[in-house]
Protein backbone atom coordinates (compact mmCIF):
# COMPACT_ATOMS: atom_id res chain seq x y z
CA UNK A 1 0.00 0.00 0.00
CA UNK A 2 1.45 3.34 -1.06
CA UNK A 3 1.69 6.47 1.05
CA UNK A 4 -1.37 8.12 -0.49
CA UNK A 5 -3.46 4.96 -0.16
CA UNK A 6 -2.37 4.52 3.46
CA UNK A 7 -3.40 8.11 4.21
CA UNK A 8 -6.76 7.60 2.52
CA UNK A 9 -7.35 4.47 4.60
CA UNK A 10 -6.60 6.47 7.77
CA UNK A 11 -8.96 9.23 6.59
CA UNK A 12 -11.68 6.64 6.04
CA UNK A 13 -11.16 5.36 9.59
CA UNK A 14 -11.31 8.94 10.98
CA UNK A 15 -14.61 9.50 9.15
CA UNK A 16 -15.92 6.35 10.86
CA UNK A 17 -15.08 7.83 14.27
CA UNK A 18 -11.59 6.35 14.86
CA UNK A 19 -9.75 9.20 16.64
CA UNK A 20 -6.58 7.11 16.90
CA UNK A 21 -6.36 7.10 13.09
CA UNK A 22 -6.23 10.91 13.12
CA UNK A 23 -3.50 10.76 15.76
CA UNK A 24 -1.46 8.65 13.32
CA UNK A 25 -1.89 11.31 10.62
CA UNK A 26 -0.81 14.01 13.08
CA UNK A 27 2.27 12.03 14.09
CA UNK A 28 3.13 11.38 10.44
CA UNK A 29 2.88 15.02 9.30
CA UNK A 30 3.46 17.09 12.42
CA UNK A 31 7.09 18.04 11.76
CA UNK A 32 6.42 18.91 8.11
CA UNK A 33 3.47 21.11 9.10
CA UNK A 34 5.46 22.88 11.82
CA UNK A 35 8.29 23.51 9.33
CA UNK A 36 5.78 24.85 6.83
CA UNK A 37 4.33 27.21 9.43
CA UNK A 38 7.86 28.32 10.39
CA UNK A 39 8.37 29.63 6.87
CA UNK A 40 5.51 32.04 7.47
CA UNK A 41 6.13 33.17 11.04
CA UNK A 42 9.79 32.39 11.85
CA UNK A 43 8.85 31.78 15.47
CA UNK A 44 8.67 28.31 16.98
CA UNK A 45 5.83 29.05 19.41
CA UNK A 46 3.69 30.69 16.71
CA UNK A 47 4.46 27.87 14.27
CA UNK A 48 3.33 25.31 16.84
CA UNK A 49 0.10 27.28 17.42
CA UNK A 50 -0.56 27.49 13.67
CA UNK A 51 0.11 23.76 13.22
CA UNK A 52 -2.19 22.84 16.08
CA UNK A 53 -4.93 25.07 14.66
CA UNK A 54 -4.41 23.58 11.18
CA UNK A 55 -4.77 20.03 12.53
CA UNK A 56 -7.92 21.03 14.45
CA UNK A 57 -9.39 22.57 11.28
CA UNK A 58 -8.45 19.45 9.31
CA UNK A 59 -10.11 17.20 11.89
CA UNK A 60 -13.29 19.27 11.86
CA UNK A 61 -13.32 19.42 8.05
CA UNK A 62 -12.56 15.71 7.61
CA UNK A 63 -16.16 14.88 6.58
CA UNK A 64 -15.67 17.28 3.64
CA UNK A 65 -12.42 15.67 2.46
CA UNK A 66 -13.31 13.87 -0.76
CA UNK A 67 -9.91 12.41 -1.57
CA UNK A 68 -9.57 14.33 -4.86
CA UNK A 69 -6.03 15.20 -3.79
CA UNK A 70 -3.53 13.58 -1.45
CA UNK A 71 -4.27 14.11 2.26
CA UNK A 72 -0.99 15.98 2.69
CA UNK A 73 -1.84 18.35 -0.18
CA UNK A 74 -5.17 19.10 1.50
CA UNK A 75 -3.50 19.56 4.90
CA UNK A 76 -0.84 21.77 3.30
CA UNK A 77 -3.56 24.10 1.93
CA UNK A 78 -5.24 24.28 5.33
CA UNK A 79 -1.92 25.13 7.00
CA UNK A 80 -1.03 27.83 4.46
CA UNK A 81 -4.46 29.43 4.87
CA UNK A 82 -4.20 29.22 8.66
CA UNK A 83 -0.75 30.85 8.59
CA UNK A 84 -1.96 33.61 6.26
CA UNK A 85 -4.94 34.28 8.53
CA UNK A 86 -2.62 34.36 11.55
CA UNK A 87 -0.35 36.91 9.83
CA UNK A 88 -3.34 39.03 8.81
CA UNK A 89 -4.65 39.11 12.37
CA UNK A 90 -1.18 39.78 13.72
CA UNK A 91 -0.60 42.71 11.33
CA UNK A 92 -4.00 44.20 12.23
CA UNK A 93 -3.15 43.99 15.93
CA UNK A 94 0.18 45.74 15.29
CA UNK A 95 2.03 43.54 17.72
CA UNK A 96 5.71 44.38 18.13
CA UNK A 97 8.07 42.19 16.14
CA UNK A 98 10.17 39.80 18.20
CA UNK A 99 13.70 39.06 17.08
CA UNK A 100 13.98 35.44 15.96
CA UNK A 101 16.39 33.26 17.84
CA UNK A 102 18.58 31.69 15.12
CA UNK A 103 18.48 28.35 16.95
CA UNK A 104 14.72 28.26 16.39
CA UNK A 105 14.83 28.92 12.66
CA UNK A 106 14.39 26.08 10.21
CA UNK A 107 17.82 25.11 9.00
CA UNK A 108 18.32 24.90 5.25
CA UNK A 109 20.85 22.31 4.17
CA UNK A 110 23.41 24.04 1.96
CA UNK A 111 25.49 20.93 1.37
CA UNK A 112 27.81 18.73 3.34
CA UNK A 113 31.00 20.14 1.80
CA UNK A 114 30.67 23.41 3.73
CA UNK A 115 29.64 21.63 6.93
CA UNK A 116 32.83 19.56 6.90
CA UNK A 117 35.02 22.65 6.78
CA UNK A 118 34.10 24.26 10.06
CA UNK A 119 36.44 27.21 9.84
CA UNK A 120 35.01 30.53 11.05
CA UNK A 121 35.11 31.87 7.49
CA UNK A 122 33.21 28.88 6.08
CA UNK A 123 30.70 28.90 8.92
CA UNK A 124 30.06 32.59 8.26
CA UNK A 125 29.70 31.92 4.53
CA UNK A 126 27.31 29.05 5.21
CA UNK A 127 25.16 31.27 7.44
CA UNK A 128 25.28 34.06 4.86
CA UNK A 129 24.14 31.65 2.12
CA UNK A 130 21.30 30.38 4.32
CA UNK A 131 20.22 33.91 5.16
CA UNK A 132 20.37 34.90 1.49
CA UNK A 133 18.27 31.92 0.39
CA UNK A 134 15.67 32.55 3.11
CA UNK A 135 15.58 36.27 2.27
CA UNK A 136 15.32 35.53 -1.46
CA UNK A 137 12.42 33.12 -0.92
CA UNK A 138 10.67 35.56 1.44
CA UNK A 139 10.91 38.35 -1.16
CA UNK A 140 9.50 36.31 -4.04
CA UNK A 141 5.93 36.98 -5.18
CA UNK A 142 3.55 34.61 -3.41
CA UNK A 143 2.97 32.32 -6.41
CA UNK A 144 6.73 31.82 -6.95
CA UNK A 145 7.41 31.42 -3.22
CA UNK A 146 4.70 28.79 -2.88
CA UNK A 147 5.87 26.84 -5.95
CA UNK A 148 9.56 26.76 -4.93
CA UNK A 149 8.70 25.91 -1.31
CA UNK A 150 6.47 23.02 -2.35
CA UNK A 151 9.16 21.67 -4.68
CA UNK A 152 12.41 22.24 -2.80
CA UNK A 153 11.34 22.26 0.83
CA UNK A 154 8.33 19.92 0.79
CA UNK A 155 9.57 17.61 -2.00
CA UNK A 156 6.27 17.56 -3.89
CA UNK A 157 6.21 16.49 -7.53
CA UNK A 158 5.27 18.94 -10.27
CA UNK A 159 1.93 17.16 -10.58
CA UNK A 160 1.21 17.52 -6.85
CA UNK A 161 2.18 21.18 -6.96
CA UNK A 162 -0.15 21.77 -9.93
CA UNK A 163 -3.01 20.23 -7.93
CA UNK A 164 -2.12 22.16 -4.77
CA UNK A 165 -1.83 25.49 -6.59
CA UNK A 166 -4.74 24.73 -8.93
CA UNK A 167 -2.83 25.63 -12.08
CA UNK A 168 -1.38 23.85 -15.15
CA UNK A 169 1.91 21.97 -14.81
CA UNK A 170 3.55 24.32 -17.33
CA UNK A 171 2.77 27.23 -15.03
CA UNK A 172 4.33 25.34 -12.12
CA UNK A 173 7.51 24.72 -14.12
CA UNK A 174 7.68 28.38 -15.11
CA UNK A 175 7.19 29.58 -11.54
CA UNK A 176 9.85 27.24 -10.17
CA UNK A 177 12.28 28.29 -12.92
CA UNK A 178 11.71 32.00 -12.20
CA UNK A 179 12.07 31.44 -8.44
CA UNK A 180 15.35 29.54 -8.87
CA UNK A 181 16.61 32.25 -11.21
CA UNK A 182 15.87 34.97 -8.62
CA UNK A 183 17.59 32.98 -5.85
CA UNK A 184 20.62 32.25 -8.09
CA UNK A 185 21.06 35.96 -8.84
CA UNK A 186 21.35 36.74 -5.13
CA UNK A 187 23.72 33.81 -4.48
CA UNK A 188 26.17 34.53 -7.34
CA UNK A 189 28.12 37.21 -5.44
CA UNK A 190 28.56 34.80 -2.49
CA UNK A 191 29.67 31.78 -4.50
CA UNK A 192 32.49 32.94 -6.71
CA UNK A 193 33.63 29.53 -7.97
Amino acid sequence: MGNIEADLELVKRVKQGDKAAFDLLVIKYQSRIVNLAMRFVRNQADALDISQEAFIKAYRAMPNFRGDSAFYTWLYRITVNTAKNYLAVKSNCRLPEVDQDPSEMEQIDTGTALKDLETPENLLLTQEIQDTVVRAIDNLPEDLRTAISLRELEGLSYEEIAVTMDCPMGTVRSRIFRAREAIDMLLKPLIKD
